[in-house]
């Protein structure tokens, strides 16, 4: 339900961004694109321990917004989900696994090439992400960059395909997702490091409008 909700509050936030733009121009050129897709990697290194924590390769969906910037460029936002586990490499007792999602929040661009039916594309982005783990969770800021191709058969309808490298920066030696007061003072992960990178393959279906 709360993926659901978050998907829904970054739509109705650039339909309100886009809102004059419609006004001035029939056909603006918008661009809605449902994804989902498969991540792959992600390393906590666990602090003070030869360990780390490894995020468990899983399923993710999204989706993608673009508008016309010029021929071959267009602005994007993008929201990105994953919920996945976080496993103690080498521990097989105690509490070696937790639940870990994340969502992420981007703007950023597309820069296009080739023709008009099959056209190759790199994107880059930037926002936050927030990871949950443990029923507790923190937001960090994060970037995003991919390679791609977007099939267009039809004015109105198009297939897209990408690879995109997440990095999520965490501060060096971060208490991730940690609660402390007079009686209680935990964390889910205990890491070492500055960032969390992992690769999303996807595809969508374009919508044009």
């Amino acid at each position: 339900m709360q993926s659901t909700t978050s998907a829904t509050v970054f739509a109705l936030t650039v339909f309100a961004l886009a809102g004059p733009a419609l006004a001035d121009d029939e056909r603006l050129g918008l661009e809605i694109t449902p994804i989902g897709g498969y991540r792959f990697g992600g390393t906590f290194q666990v602090e003070d321990a030869d360990t780390s924590w490894k995020v468990k390769d899983s399923s993710s969906f999204g989706l993608i917004v673009n508008l016309p910037h010029d021929t071959n460029t267009k602005y994007e936002f993008v929201y990105f989900e994953q919920s996945s586990d976080a496993e103690l490499d080498g521990v097989t007792i105690g509490r070696s696994i937790v639940d870990l999602d994340q969502r992420t929040l981007q703007i950023g661009g597309t820069y296009e090439w080739g023709g008009d039916t099959v056209r190759p594309y790199l994107a880059a982005s930037i926002g936050g992400t927030r990871i949950e783990a443990a029923g507790e969770n923190d937001t960090f800021f994060s970037g995003s960059i991919g390679l791609g191709v977007l099939i267009s058969p039809d004015a109105q309808f198009g297939i897209r395909l990408e690879a995109r490298a997440h990095g999520v920066f965490v501060s060096s030696d971060t208490d991730l997702l940690c609660r402390t007061g007079p009686d209680i003072n935990i964390c889910a992960i205990r890491v070492e490091g500055d960032m969390l990178s992992q690769i999303d393959t996807f595809a969508g279906f374009v919508f044009r409008f």
